[in-house]
């Protein structure tokens, strides 16, 4: 299997999945590949905080061109996987020379399929853009061609508590990464003194409690699969027994009353207001730190790239004057893009990690602050971080020919030979409709069309699995929240956080 990432997480990602149980886990670029069974599959779903989407391979294979993709494709044992009737969509992520085009080849591989199940049961599996029954990624390097089951569905970053958004927000997965990256485990003041839409608070309060991330989601692709355990789901669904109150404050501030109502919404969303504790406050304002002891400071000061600031080095100036004056003892770290701006902090990071933000290539820096000089901070006991601790994590490797190949046979094995190839011509003239893939280029047009004969029939609307748990909600996609049944008890209980209703203060109070 492969869990999908950011690049510079590939390690935390890896110590989660190792963690978890998962076998043989290897690093690449923004990938983490590893073994395990279905439970190991639901498993990274549900409690993985870095990855972005977890997939299945099912079929490994090369393809010269576009053609040969096709073919090749067609000739896939698709039944093993769907049905005529099941609808599918396809994602793809191609570098080759060979496929100078991502969506000419997302509709070669569409065409195969469908042109497979015409040939055999002469009806055609429908594509459908949202909510397909089965969701496929394909992955093209040089003419290595990776077929995988999206088991994740939406990005595992849509974690479903986050109800309003600032501008230019956080993504969830890279800020617990960013967080786990530092080492923190909840065991010491956690503070954000520019919050923005609290994304750090709240990973950052689901890391201390232990709770698992996925809880939130409305759903998981792999619920509509053939194969889905759904005693197993919800078995790990419901299980809480590893979580945790926090032992110390997880506090945050922004200047912008909006942001911090918006901040306090998505705590309130989260069930995580007992925990979290925000208020409007320019970080120049503040007197003296939040806490008397000692924390760590994580926070993403906007550098005027998606959010503006009137000039950024100011603000960098100004947080570095704060930190040397107000939080001695604390480890600081920051999120930035330009080395002018960190520049501007006046303090030596002790380590430096490359994280990309949005597209950005920025850097995530620590600075250790102590009073007095180093040599004393030493001879107490104080630790920095330094090249070597970066060092020493895996870097990410590209994967071998040799490597690829075995992959290959122990993935698709002999699946090819499994029934001859059954005697068909192409439909329609390669040349004259796929001939020139400058038809594609600018094609902007989303292919909602059927490819059944009738394209105008009516699809039956997917019913989701409705189990024993009253949060299966028969009527539709919704969250697993039953706000009809019990009342919100304590943060440390997790179903108390799954099923809940509306404290009368809450009727009509957004604040």
């Amino acid at each position: 299997m492969l869990a999908k990432t950011f690049a510079g997480l590939e390690d935390v990602l890896r110590d989660e999945l190792i963690t978890l149980g998962a076998q043989n886990v290897e690093t690449g670029n923004r990938v983490v590949s590893f073994e395990g069974d279905l439970e190991m599959l639901y498993k990274a779903n549900l409690c993985c905080r870095t990855a972005l989407k977890i997939l299945r391979p099912i079929e490994m294979f090369t393809a010269t061109d576009p053609d040969d993709l096709y073919d090749k494709v067609r000739d896939l044992d698709w039944e093993e996987y769907m049905t005529a009737d099941t609808t599918f969509s396809i994602s793809a992520t191609v570098n080759s020379a060979d496929f100078p085009h991502s969506k000419f080849a997302v509709y070669r591989v569409k065409d195969g399929i469908v042109d497979h199940f015409y040939d055999h049961q002469g009806r055609r599996p429908s594509i459908r853009l949202q909510g397909a029954d089965l969701q496929l990624d394909v992955h093209i390097s040089d003419q290595r061609v990776t077929i995988s089951l999206n088991s994740s569905g939406e990005p595992l970053s849509k974690r479903g508590y986050r109800v309003e958004a600032t501008e230019a927000p956080l993504n969830e997965v890279l800020a617990a990464g960013i967080i786990m990256k530092t080492g923190w485990r909840g065991d010491c003041p956690f503070f954000d003194p520019m919050c923005g839409s609290g994304t750090f608070l709240i990973e950052a309060a689901l890391i201390a409690a232990n709770i698992n991330p996925g809880v939130f989601r409305p759903g998981y692709a792999f619920e509509k699969w053939p194969d889905f355990d759904s005693e197993t789901f919800e078995r790990l669904y419901n299980d809480d027994s590893e979580e945790r109150s926090p032992a110390f404050p997880i506090i945050g501030a922004d200047i912008d009353p909006q942001a911090v109502l918006t901040a306090r919404k998505n705590i309130r969303s989260a069930r995580l207001e007992d925990m979290i504790k925000v208020e409007c406050k320019d970080f120049a304002a503040w007197q003296d730190a939040p806490v008397a002891d000692p924390g760590i400071i994580v926070t993403n000061p906007p550098y005027s790239e998606r959010l503006k600031v009137d000039d950024p080095q100011v603000l960098f100036h100004n947080v570095g004057s704060q930190l040397k004056r107000l939080f001695g003892g604390w480890h600081a770290w920051i999120l930035g893009y330009r080395d002018e701006d960190f520049a501007s902090i006046g303090l030596k990071p002790s380590v430096k990690f490359p994280i990309n933000n949005g597209g950005l290539e920025c850097t995530l820096r620590e600075y250790v602050l102590f009073d007095g000089n180093y040599a004393d901070f030493k001879t107490d006991g104080g630790s920095v971080h330094n090249d070597t601790f970066v060092r020493r994590q895996k870097p990410a490797r590209r994967e071998s020919d040799e490597e690829w190949e075995s992959n290959a046979r122990r993935i698709s094995g002999s699946k090819r030979d499994r029934k001859p190839e059954k005697p068909r011509g192409d439909r329609f003239d390669k040349k004259s409709r796929f001939g020139k893939k400058s038809r594609f280029e600018g094609d902007d047009r989303d292919d909602k069309r059927g490819f059944s004969r009738d394209r105008n029939r009516d699809r039956k609307p997917f019913k989701p699995y409705q189990g024993s748990n009253s949060r299966y909600k028969p009527s539709d996609r919704g969250p697993r929240i039953d706000a009809s049944h019990t009342a919100f008890t304590s943060p440390g209980s997790m179903r108390s956080r799954k099923v809940w209703k509306k404290r009368p203060d809450e009727e009509n109070n957004d604040d």
